[in-house]
């Protein structure tokens, strides 16, 4: 019932900008960490970034340039994204850990990807 839809992917220049967006909908009790995974092609899924209560990490490969934010309100997780440099190309997955319902336990969703791609 809980969806995640990412939003913003396109293809950039190296050092350009670009931001992502990522809705939660469905019904939400709370919302207890956020962030955004990426994936090449032929490779793993890696954490980009996450964010809780007690909480905020930066993968080593984007500190500096990228930046995780919350909209409480609307549900929302945000990744923007400076420099980008072609190593950044792949797909990025919004990720939560969201309770439903107060007596249910949080499970985790995952967005199905947005495509980002930085070109040389």
């Amino acid at each position: 019932q809980v969806q995640l839809v990412e939003s913003g992917g396109d293809l950039v220049q190296p050092g350009g900008s670009l931001g992502l967006s990522c809705l939660a909908s469905g019904k939400i009790f709370s919302i207890y960490a956020t962030g955004w995974y990426r994936q090449a092609p032929g490779k793993e899924r890696d954490l980009v970034a996450i964010t809780s209560s007690d909480n905020t990490a930066y993968s080593d490969s984007v500190k500096g340039r990228f930046t995780i934010s919350r909209d409480n309100a609307k549900n929302s997780v945000y990744l923007q994204m400076n420099d980008l440099k072609p190593e950044d190309t792949g797909v990025y997955y919004c990720y939560a850990v969201i309770r439903t319902h107060p007596t249910d336990s949080a499970r985790h969703y995952w967005g199905r990807g947005t495509q980002v791609t930085v070109s040389s």
